[in-house]
């Protein structure tokens, strides 16, 4: 098949949608301004569009408070998009779903990304390029420090560069645009949704990594299976000095979780990490507090492993809460499973990326493990539906690491990662030809 390039004048495209997104930022289960925007988009190409609460169906975990959905939801009324999209949204149900039905005959091929932000305050400082040309974070405290300003462009870039190129398809194409991926949310809430059933192929994408520029991942495994998790401990408070042994002491408590938590033994099939994050407790020296707040995570080399030390951890609380007498609340607020990408998949893959020119390197396959991603939800699904699926990595120069207040991304990159998607299912229906 002949390689399809992209005019690179379109990368001027591509470029003002992300730094539109990178300027309003919206975190995990918010994206009310930036899910509008995709599905006003996406319905102006001509896609059938499905939005929120259409496509939501599962339990949507860490949803934020009510107060910060507020926030987020009048920024997002403020600019000037059409409420028909906001009426479909709430905080948890949020994101974007774009289908293009050909009407002919052929397979659906599915591609997803991630658009959501986290709670980090945006560097401020002059060599930082967001600053230095004009579209550093307008909300404060929150900012695109992963890349998924990028990813959802890369979204909107192949979904309009398809739909110009409609007649040349069959089949079905599904544009997947998750909502909070940031704490591994949304994957699990929007798989149930009957939108993501029967599809043939199935590719997601990261850009960045650690992977240098011009070097393009075809197929990735290893990913860690996690559970995030929140915990309140509720003591009673006492004077220090008149009586301390009316009080039941929740920072105690909290530091012997976080104690116990670290002390948990390695497993003999494999990798577990754990981090308590956050441990916030007591008002002042002479109190005996009775409230603490924790935040923590486990890691797991696979699925099974991590479950294993799910059980660990409620042991762990249950036994708090005897030896201190405290109630605890135990919240699990995010999780992902660890799959595979199938090998067949990023074969095909790997040889479109080798006629990118920009792509200096094409990886075939690599162990990756270091993170965790929730698009595992759904690649497991098209799997156990007989399909396909891939995740792949498109590497760019960073300006800083991922997460931090000066992460950014260089911007061609986006239209390298655009031109080979775009050219995935011509390539597909070529290798259904040959099978045939």
């Amino acid at each position: 098949m002949d390689f399809i390039k992209i005019e690179r004048d379109y990368l001027e495209v591509l470029t003002a949608w992300r730094r539109d997104f990178h300027q309003h930022p919206e975190p995990g289960w918010l994206e009310f301004r930036t899910s509008a925007i995709i599905a006003d988009k996406l319905e102006n190409w001509g896609y059938d569009v499905f939005v929120g609460k259409e496509i939501i169906k599962g339990i949507s975990l860490g949803v934020p408070k009510q107060a910060q959905a507020n926030v987020f939801y009048n920024k997002a009324l403020e600019s000037n998009i059409q409420a028909k999209w906001l009426e479909k949204m709430e905080a948890g149900k949020t994101g974007v779903i774009g289908i293009l039905d050909t009407g002919i005959e052929g397979p659906t091929i599915a591609y997803r990304v991630d658009i959501d932000a986290l709670p980090i305050l945006e560097s401020a400082a002059d060599h930082h390029v967001p600053q230095k040309l004009g579209f550093r974070s307008q909300n404060e405290g929150f900012m695109h420090a992963c890349g998924h300003d990028s990813h959802a462009t890369i979204g909107l870039g192949l979904a309009e560069q398809l739909m110009k190129r409609k007649d040349q398809l069959c089949g079905k194409i599904v544009v997947i645009f998750q909502p909070a991926e940031e704490g591994v949310r949304g994957g699990s809430a929007i798989v149930s949704s009957p939108l993501l059933d029967n599809i043939d192929y199935l590719f997601a994408l990261h850009i960045g990594t650690g992977i240098p520029k011009g070097t393009f991942v075809a197929g990735v495994d290893g990913f860690l299976a996690t559970s995030k998790y929140d915990v309140t401990i509720k003591g009673v408070a006492a004077h220090s000095g008149i009586n301390a042994e009316k009080g039941k002491n929740a920072l105690l408590a909290s530091a012997q979780a976080a104690l116990a938590l670290h002390s948990l033994p390695p497993h003999s099939e494999g990798m577990f990490r754990v981090n308590v994050g956050t441990l916030e407790a007591g008002n002042g020296r002479n109190i005996i507090p009775s409230l603490a707040k924790m935040q923590f995570e486990i890691r797991a080399e696979n699925t099974d492993i991590n479950a294993f030390y799910e059980t660990k951890v409620e042991q762990i609380f249950k036994g708090i809460e005897a030896m201190y007498d405290v109630q605890v609340e135990l919240e699990k607020v995010g999780y992902a499973i660890n799959v595979p990408s199938d090998l067949q998949l990023a074969k095909v893959i790997k040889e479109v990326a080798k006629s990118q020119l920009s792509i200096n390197e094409v990886i075939e396959y690599r162990d990756f493990k270091s993170g965790s991603e929730d698009a595992t939800f759904i690649m497991k699904h098209v799997q156990q539906q007989g399909g396909l699926a891939c995740y792949s990595i498109i590497g760019t120069d960073l300006a800083a690491g991922h997460h931090h207040e000066e992460f950014d991304i260089e911007e061609d990159d986006m239209l390298s990662a655009l031109e080979i998607w775009l050219n995935v299912p011509f390539s597909i229906y070529e290798e259904m030809k040959v099978n045939e």
